[in-house]
């Protein structure tokens, strides 16, 4: 029980079904559709499909998803792959003639074939009670009639303008007299919204072929992409068998490789050769830290589209490999920390969520466009903000994560899902691009070690060790991270949160579901 004369929410707590989203309109929409007797897969997708209009920075149609979606009576959840490939038309060779030693984040070559859309209609006609057209509903309103500026939103839409204002479509589009919409103005997009009602009336081919193709075929190609629409009309969604680890007699489990999720387990596997219960904070978190360290250092080496990965599942996911790094770590000392490519930020722009429906089917369902607005490449007639998710290419031969035609790069947005004695516990997610393996790590060890109130675990100051630097929110005591130092840590506090996270724990012994939201987004729990 959290102490109400400090500051923070109480989780929610319902009787039939739960949802948990990054803001307000995406959360009501999911009621709505569940009231209306759709299903977790229906409400998860709806949900979505609005927040991709209401907080555009962080997710959009142009973008990738992945899922993890428990029917109510399955042992093991569904995983579908709904990333994209990389251009046909180009090459390692051509980026390394013409001088490229990265994938730039803007413009059209850090653009990936958008995988959203297809995963959605997907898992619509497979998993969902409702037609895409009553799921996408609630965001064409919105696109069409507006939508009120959050203040997150409009923090964040405020840092991006510059990089909004590079692009004339973008500048045309997104901003407004050459600033981001003010907090608390409404907000309208009425290209994306028709896009929306083609999609609607058509299903994915809409959006691969016809018009909207051929406008974001036509503007890629126009800013010197390699894209075509063949690649277009080639895209499509994979369900793929889910990777899992036993933590504490809990199996938690994540999409496999080409996402990070495993590396979230190995973190755990790390973790688990340590008593995490009533450990002091400092403590705590140098040991996530360095477990963090010696999981991403394995990420950078061995994860990437799984046609090209030469390491198994199970060997990284092994008791052996497990014990190997853990003997790395020392409890009294910071490590030098591998070399990690994780593009010099603390995070990067992502939404997730949460459903659990009155039938007791879970999901958890992750969505992003890699960066705020992505490549801020935009479909000037769509209106579809378009990712930059190849950008997490290498460009040196033979690194596992090189760039390939085809290809799909390695990806750091992961949903969770934790189950225990063969059904689901308890879907969640940790947004936030690289920081979502060890944030994953984190909030399980909250929940599960310290058997923590989930709202408290999701409010509880976040840490992450990357490139040479232990990045503390400012929840941190200036004596913890002096105590830090101490132990080696080269310490910083951070300007932005570690992403955020959504979570609902099926109480099957008080009959109740327990729903929380992250406090660092705009977004709430709601349920009956």
């Amino acid at each position: 029980m959290r102490d109400f004369q400090k500051n923070g929410r109480s989780a929610l707590y319902a009787g039939s079904a739960a949802v948990a989203t990054s803001h307000p309109l995406a959360s009501m929409a999911a009621v709505e559709m569940l009231r209306s007797g759709g299903n977790a897969v229906d409400a998860a997708l709806t949900a979505c499909a609005v927040l991709c209009v209401v907080e555009p920075h962080m997710t959009g149609i142009g973008g990738d998803c992945f899922a993890l979606y428990a029917p109510a009576g399955a042992s093991e959840p569904v995983a579908i792959n709904g990333s994209g490939r990389a251009a046909s038309g180009a090459s390692l060779d051509w980026y390394r003639q013409e001088g490229f030693t990265k994938i730039p984040e803007d413009g059209a070559h850090g653009v990936v074939v958008p995988g959203s859309i297809a995963a959605w209609c997907r898992l619509a006609e497979d998993h969902g009670r409702k037609d895409i057209g009553e799921i996408l509903a609630p965001a064409i309103r919105y696109a069409e009639e507006g939508y009120v500026i959050t203040p997150r939103v409009a923090w964040d839409w405020e840092k991006l303008v510059p990089r909004l204002a590079n692009d004339s479509v973008a500048r045309e589009l997104l901003l407004v007299d050459g600033k981001a919409p003010a907090l608390g103005t409404r907000h309208r997009q009425p290209k994306l919204g028709a896009t929306l009602r083609r999609i609607a009336l058509d299903g994915a081919k809409a959006f691969y072929s016809g018009p909207v193709a051929e406008d974001l075929v036509g503007r890629l190609q126009a800013l010197g992409g390699h894209h075509s629409l063949e690649d277009f009309a080639a895209a499509k969604a994979d369900y793929v068998t889910p990777v899992s680890t036993d933590y504490r007699g809990y199996q938690v489990y994540e999409c496999p490789p080409n996402g990070q999720g495993i590396i979230a387990l190995m973190i755990l596997n790390i973790l688990s050769g340590y008593d995490m219960a009533g450990l002091d904070e400092v403590t705590r978190t140098h040991l996530i830290a360095e477990a963090t360290k010696q999981g991403y250092a394995q990420r950078d080496a061995f994860i990437s589209d799984p046609a090209a990965m030469s390491a198994m599942t199970e060997q990284l996911l092994s008791e052996e490999t497990a014990k190997a790094l853990r003997a790395r770590i020392s409890p009294n000392e910071a490590a030098d920390a591998p070399a990690l490519d994780l593009g010099g930020s603390e995070h990067r722009d992502t939404i997730c969520l949460s459903v659990v429906d009155q039938d007791g089917n879970a999901i958890s369902f992750i969505n992003s466009l890699f960066h705020g607005f992505g490549s801020c490449v935009i479909g000037p007639e769509s209106g579809v903000v378009l990712n930059n998710r190849a950008s997490s290419f290498r460009l040196e031969p033979g690194h596992i994560n090189a760039f390939a035609p085809g290809k799909r790069p390695m990806h750091t947005i992961i949903p969770g899902m934790v189950m225990q004695d063969g059904a689901a516990l308890m879907p969640f997610g940790v947004m936030g691009g690289h920081y979502q393996a060890s944030g994953h790590a984190a909030f399980l060890t909250s929940v599960l070690d310290e058997d923590m109130n989930m709202q408290i675990a999701i409010d509880r100051p976040r840490s992450f060790a990357h490139d040479g630097v232990l990045a503390l929110e400012t929840g941190f005591t200036e004596d913890q991270a002096e105590a830090l130092r101490a132990l080696g840590h080269k310490v910083k506090f951070v300007e932005s949160p570690h992403g955020g996270a959504q979570a609902i724990r099926i109480d099957r012994e008080c009959g109740a579901l327990i729903a929380a939201s992250d406090p660092r987004k705009d977004g709430c729990a709601l349920g009956w």
